[in-house]
């Protein structure tokens, strides 16, 4: 009996991309009573299976589907082309247009609620979708106030209500949905590293920990001295990471201060002063006879210095080749060792003729050569330093001190002591410690730190102030409301550490290299030997020297520098101006974009409406029309209404009273003004209230047909004028899109909005192509569509409403961000509300990867000619071989070089300004 109320049953489920899609989906169906053998098709878009009617709701599978981030409904859904009478309506209420700025006005307002944001790192997403599904599934918890999920980096991002809020039941559900999770803030860590002297050290400790169950991902970035890295920390603890470290031979450094890299320097310098100070008598002893006691000083001198000063390459090759790998100390330690070795058998034999052989001595090279390899390391580190100028220049900028009020009485206090809560007095030229809210006074804050803008912008009560900018005029008093790692400041120098400490695609290239470099100098040193001593036979030392050339002028340390210091460099160009990048992948990845998307409101366009147009008839002005339409508008509380208040305030017209005031959705405003009948509103308001709207229809038609929300104005039955509205383009938006278009790039625009109004904008910036009357969730397959035809895409848009499609796009681009720095889904965070950062963006990525580039060539090259050089190439043309001090100097200048050629970026700068 049961069997025969059995049913096959086929259902359609769309926003489906990949298996991990179908497995959610399958998991779902197969939690219902009888639901069984159930099979769900990805290519097909559906599920089939077999249940009993009687046991289960259509319905509730339905639900069930839709909080899972799927529909039993096409997603692409085509809104009808509006007809003139819905563009006339002022107040609709449910346009795409209005849903949009509904969305963004909520959005807003949920992101100045203070509370704790929490990062996750999320595992087991296949595609976009898989985000949508996460951040669904997350809005009904409780305290959960948002969640984003930036499928590009894995991470999620909550803002929870701490009352309410448990980490537990984030996690359970996140496991729930078929994914798992953990703390962001304990799976990743950056520390700095001690030791390291070229691109095979960093490699060796990459190689060494990502040796360990548990740990994801390794990046070590040379120029910086950093290692970040992110584990489970169920499965290996920090201290163990640093363990691991420590044998590979490095020294982590587990609380670094601001001035560690000047005290590198520092004793780079004074390793420098020791060895030459002992190494320069050397020189002038060499050309005086040999007696005993200037062999004996020049032993003691050079042995000094060997053992010394040149201790530090020894310890860095044991290291290197008890973990399997070489670097440039083995190079530096072999030819000193050969050229120190040699010399100290040469002069025990001189002294007993019965041990070794006889020959001259090499003791100036190896002292000097060790001198001009700490010469070049001195250069480096204080090359590096000014190379991470600008991050260190943002960590300067944090106050010491602030002033707390308390009950009336202001006591100097630490500003790391703050709490949330706390209020503070901030007077004329004095940084506001913290990040809060304005609940006292008015003043000109400089905020040139966070957008680059050097013009103070005014600010009152109830304003939002960000910690390290500048009071630059009045006494206000300020609310505590974000404290350590939550602030803007701490937001923008973890996000450009981040940055620093990825390394680029490009980057791989130089791994390679470097991971054979070594011993194939090794080889060629050998090689040397061999032809020159016995191919072409000539002298022991002769040979000799030459294969200690070899070895000391080869530089893995430019590869290796190459990359992290452009991309430091770089990433601190785009700090000073407002352009934030999350990773060094997108510096080299936005270099290489050839077609970019724009949401059309807030992006394109100013996000809030303004009166573009007043038609005034009979013996009315504009400002009369202006007066009385915001006399009628005034009780209003709806954008458009307030737009027409706040352009009557602009002109600095009084604004009178009206009486009778009734609102009526879909048609407007009717009330009493001066004791007459005045209407606001639609053809279909003056239709119902009998008005003859006579000369002004034409007028006002034309207006809807350009994109406008036009409203008649009557008084006393009367048509006295129209008044309209728009979402009107920025300022800068056309000359954006100008200079897109100059650097090569497809440009084309995304909005929800309506055909007609959408491609009025898209006419009036320029704009490639226009793709309206799309639903947030359909952005992605735009944005895919370009993929599939080959394209890099970009996405450029609010990044909070348009998280998915910054997700999709292979560079997702958040625009006037302000104070949410920390929070956008964004690859690139552009902290100023201005397009033309986006082009200076790119310009940017473009200049960055090209100086990568120079620097890789120039690392290469110089190697392609100086390791023949050394090898005596030359030596039948000049009849002289390079000394090996001098070729050890060449190679320690072409590090410095590489360094000073990626700090030559920062005039760049002033390109930008344009």
């Amino acid at each position: 009996m049961e069997q025969a109320n059995r049913e096959g049953k086929e259902i359609k489920i769309y926003g489906m991309s990949c298996q991990h899609c179908v497995n959610h989906v399958t998991k779902i169906l197969e939690k219902f009573p009888s639901v069984e053998q159930v099979q769900v098709s990805l290519a097909d878009s559906k599920a089939t299976f077999t249940w009993e009617p009687s046991q289960v709701n259509l319905e509730d599978v339905q639900k069930e589907i839709e909080e899972g981030g799927y529909s039993l409904e096409p997603l692409a859904v085509e809104l009808e082309p509006e007809n003139p009478d819905d563009l006339e309506q002022i107040k609709p209420g449910n346009s795409a247009r209005d849903v949009e700025q509904k969305e963004s006005e909520e959005t807003k307002g949920e992101s100045s609620i203070i509370d704790p944001k929490l990062q996750f790192r999320i595992t087991g997403m296949t595609c976009a979708n898989c985000a949508l599904t996460i951040e669904k599934g997350l809005r009904n918890l409780p305290g959960v106030k948002s969640a984003a999920v930036n499928f590009a980096s894995e991470k999620l991002t909550v803002e929870a209500d701490p009352k309410v809020f448990k980490d537990e039941d984030l996690l359970a559900k996140i496991k729930d949905l078929g994914y798992s999770a953990q703390s962001a803030d304990e799976g990743k860590q950056q520390f700095k590293v001690s030791g390291m002297t070229c691109a095979n050290c960093a490699l060796a400790i990459e190689k060494k920990l990502k040796g360990n169950s548990g740990v994801y991902s390794v990046a070590v970035n040379l120029a910086s001295e950093t290692v970040t890295v992110e584990f489970d920390s169920s499965a290996v603890t920090l201290q163990e990471i640093f363990d691991q470290v420590r044998d590979a031979g490095y020294t982590p450094i587990e609380n670094p201060d601001e001035n560690q890299d000047d005290r590198t320097a520092l004793r780079q310098r004074n390793w420098l002063f020791f060895s030459a100070i002992l190494s320069l008598p050397i020189m002038p002893l060499m050309f005086l006879p040999m007696s005993r006691p200037i062999m004996y000083s020049m032993l003691i001198l050079a042995t000094i210095v060997q053992f010394t000063a040149g201790w530090t390459f020894y310890r860095g090759a044991y290291h290197a080749l008890k973990n399997r790998s070489a670097n440039m100390d083995v190079l530096v330690a072999l030819g000193i060792t050969a050229a120190y070795g040699y010399s100290l058998m040469t002069t025990i034999h001189m002294f007993i003729p019965a041990v070794f052989f006889e020959g001259p001595n090499f003791f100036d090279t190896s002292a000097l050569l060790i001198t001009f390899v700490r010469f070049g390391k001195y250069l480096e580190a204080k090359a590096k330093g000014r190379a991470g100028q600008a991050l260190k220049k943002l960590l300067e900028l944090q106050a010491d001190k602030a002033h707390l009020w308390v009950d009336g009485v202001v006591k100097e206090v630490s500003a790391s002591d703050l709490k949330i809560g706390d209020i503070t007095l901030v007077k004329s030229g004095e940084r506001i410690p913290l990040d809060g809210e304005i609940i006292e006074g008015q003043a000109s804050i400089d905020e040139s730190m966070l957008t680059g803008e050097s013009i103070p912008i005014d600010k009152s009560v109830g304003d939002q102030v960000i910690g390290a900018t500048i009071n630059r005029s009045g006494s206000i008093k300020v609310r505590t409301t974000k404290t350590g790692k939550d602030t803007v400041l701490s937001g923008i120098i973890r996000m450009v550490e981040d940055a620093q400490g990825v390394k680029p695609p490009i980057q791989r290239l130089a791994d390679v290299i470097s991971n054979y470099f070594v011993p194939t100098v090794v080889g060629l040193s050998l090689l040397t030997f061999v032809i020159w001593y016995v191919i072409f036979q000539s002298t022991f030392v002769f040979a000799f020297t030459a294969a200690i050339a070899v070895l000391v002028i080869a530089c893995p340390c430019a590869l290796g520098l190459a990359t992290p210091t452009a991309i430091m460099v770089g990433s601190g160009v785009g700090l000073n101006r407002g352009i934030l990048f999350k990773t060094a992948a997108v510096l080299e990845g936005i270099a290489k974009l050839q077609a970019i998307g724009f949401d059309k409101t807030g992006t394109l366009t100013k996000g809030t409406p303004e009166v573009t147009d007043i038609v005034a008839y009979g013996d009315f002005t504009e400002k009369d029309i202006l007066r009385i339409a915001a006399a009628g508008e005034n009780p209003s509380i709806h954008p458009l209404a307030q737009a027409v208040v706040a352009k009557s305030k602009l002109e600095e017209l009084k604004i009178e009273n009206v009486e009778n005031y009734r609102e009526e959705a879909g048609y407007g405003v009717t009330c009493s003004y001066q004791g007459k009948t005045l209407l606001i509103g639609n053809f279909k308001l003056m239709d119902l209230q009998g008005v003859d709207i006579g000369e002004s229809e034409q007028d006002f038609r034309r207006l809807a047909e350009s994109g406008r929300t036009t409203s008649f104005i009557a008084l006393d039955g009367k048509v006295i004028g129209l008044i309209a509205l728009a979402d009107v383009i920025k300022e800068s938006t056309i000359e954006a899109i100008k200079r897109l278009h100059n650097l090569g790039l497809k440009t084309f625009m995304i909005t929800g909005d309506n055909k007609k109004v959408a491609n009025v904008v898209g006419e009036q910036v320029g704009i490639d192509e226009v793709i309206a009357e799309i639903l947030p969730q359909d952005k992605i397959s735009i944005i895919k569509k370009y993929q599939d035809q080959g394209y890099k895409v970009a996405m450029v848009g609010d990044g909070i409403n348009d998280a998915p499609a910054l997700a999709q796009a292979d560079i997702g681009i958040a625009i006037g961000s302000g104070t949410d720095v920390a929070k956008e889904t964004g690859d690139v965070v552009l902290v100023r509300n201005d397009l033309l950062d986006v082009e200076r963006a790119i310009r940017l990525g473009r200049k960055t990867l090209g100086k990568i580039k120079q620097n890789l060539f120039w690392a290469l090259i110089y190697n392609v000619i100086g390791i023949p050089i050394a090898a005596g190439v030359l030596y039948p043309i000049t009849g002289e071989l390079l000394p090996p001090e001098w070729a050890g100097l060449a190679m320690a200048f072409s590090s410095v070089s590489v360094v000073t050629s990626s700090i030559l970026l920062r005039r760049f700068d002033r390109q930008l300004e344009g």
